[in-house]
């Protein structure tokens, strides 16, 4: 008897032949998951570890941006503040700090990603933008707008989220999450696509602990220096701006 497959709306389940259902039966039994602190429903850490150390997402970030700091220089616009600029960038000539909330004091511009008409073209030789766009209500329209702020050979440095909690204040605004396939098609739409790199983060383990509010600390770097195309935690994208 093989195992049938069940259309069900737009699932399908798979009915499990009775020799298959003995072999998962020896897999649990001879590969026991042991959950340990993660079997519990409520998470470890409910600020995705930052109470505890370095999030996992943010371990990849900022190795990414750390492979990308040549990048990182001329002049520089950061979404929020100005934490990896200034701890990555060199020969920065300008600094400038992007928020759609103007109770930020560390702003120096309050605009919009969707809508950030304002900013002239062509402003910026690297746009540093991690962990954004879940939060933005057109993220193609975002992506327009950076692209047309940079400056002709100018880089956006791009992170977004594949797996991840949703913040305490976040229910209604947390939009989005992004495969890097999504990404891709995304950045196209306005990058050429020789001028693109994307890459899938983290792996399985990575992306359970993430989720519990496990920090980077607490996991051993053999455990996160494993990049799974099939169970990324984030996507980092290198995106630069065709010369005119």
């Amino acid at each position: 008897m093989k195992d049938r497959a069940l259309g069900v709306g737009r699932r399908v389940l798979h009915v499990v032949a009775p020799k298959e259902r003995d072999r998962q039966r020896l897999r649990r039994l001879f590969r026991p998951v042991r959950f340990g602190s993660l079997g519990k429903v409520e998470p470890i850490s409910d600020r995705w570890g930052l109470d505890r150390g370095t999030p996992i997402d943010r371990y990849y970030i900022e190795a990414f941006l750390a492979r990308s700091s040549d990048r990182i220089r001329g002049r520089v616009l950061e979404v929020g503040d100005s934490r990896y600029a200034d701890r990555f960038g060199a020969d920065i000539d300008r600094l400038e700090i992007l928020d759609i909330r103007a109770d930020n004091p560390r702003a120096t511009i309050v605009a919009d990603l969707v809508a950030a008409d304002a900013i002239p073209d062509a402003s910026f030789d690297c746009l540093v933008v991690t962990q954004v766009l879940q939060y933005v209500s057109d993220p193609s329209a975002a992506i327009a707008q950076l692209h047309r702020i940079l400056a002709p050979g100018g880089t956006l440095l791009l992170s977004l989220p594949v797996v991840s909690r949703t913040g305490r204040h976040d229910l209604g605004r947390d939009l989005w999450r992004f495969t890097p396939a999504a990404a891709e098609r995304l950045l196209a739409t306005v990058f050429d696509p020789a001028h693109v790199d994307v890459i899938g983060q983290g792996n399985t383990v990575a992306g359970i602990a993430f989720l519990a509010g496990v920090a980077a600390e607490d996991l051993r770097s053999s455990k996160l220096d494993v990049d799974d195309p099939f169970a990324p935690v984030v996507v980092t994208a290198r995106a630069t701006r065709s010369a005119d």
